[in-house]
């Protein structure tokens, strides 16, 4: 048996289950209110979105998965094929794509900071940064990518 986890068949499945959920929202949206899609697409769409954005957020084909995203708020919205989605996502009060992986980054280093090293427990000096956390150094694109590294990055950069 492989144990090789291959991320761009997630994705596949992925795109497949919300185009899905796009599909429910767009006929759905002939017969229910603006309350009303926002529930499904928070039942339908957002769930199957954020389910291990962190992981598979950095593969290949999570581009494709975004224009779906954008597709299924001009649904909602019952806009053009080229109208501006930023605009839309603020009306709605949803997150992009990107903001979401931010966001659910941010939150799983926050959880989990008992597994991070602080400056302070890596070295002895008493810095201004001696509570934040320590950044290892890594010359791996793939680590760099990976939600432990990039977790840290952002909660240092927007912190």
């Amino acid at each position: 048996m492989n144990n090789t986890l291959y991320w761009n068949n997630y994705i596949d499945l992925l795109m497949k289950e919300l185009s899905k959920a796009c599909y429910i929202i767009r006929y759905a949206r002939t017969y229910l209110s603006a309350s009303s899609l926002k529930l499904i697409y928070y039942a339908f769409f957002y769930s199957l979105k954020c389910y291990g954005i962190i992981f598979w957020r950095n593969a290949s084909h999570s581009s494709i998965i975004f224009r779906i995203h954008k597709k299924t708020i001009r649904i909602m919205e019952g806009c053009g094929n080229r109208v501006s989605c930023r605009n839309l996502f603020k009306k709605l009060q949803i997150l992009p794509l990107t903001s979401q992986y931010i966001l659910s980054l941010m939150m799983f280093v926050v959880q989990n900071k008992n597994i991070f090293l602080t400056n302070n427990e890596n070295h002895n000096l008493d810095t201004r940064q001696r509570n934040n956390l320590y950044i290892p150094q890594a010359n791996l694109t793939i680590y760099q990518k990976g939600a432990n590294y990039s977790g840290i990055n952002f909660l240092v950069i927007y912190l």
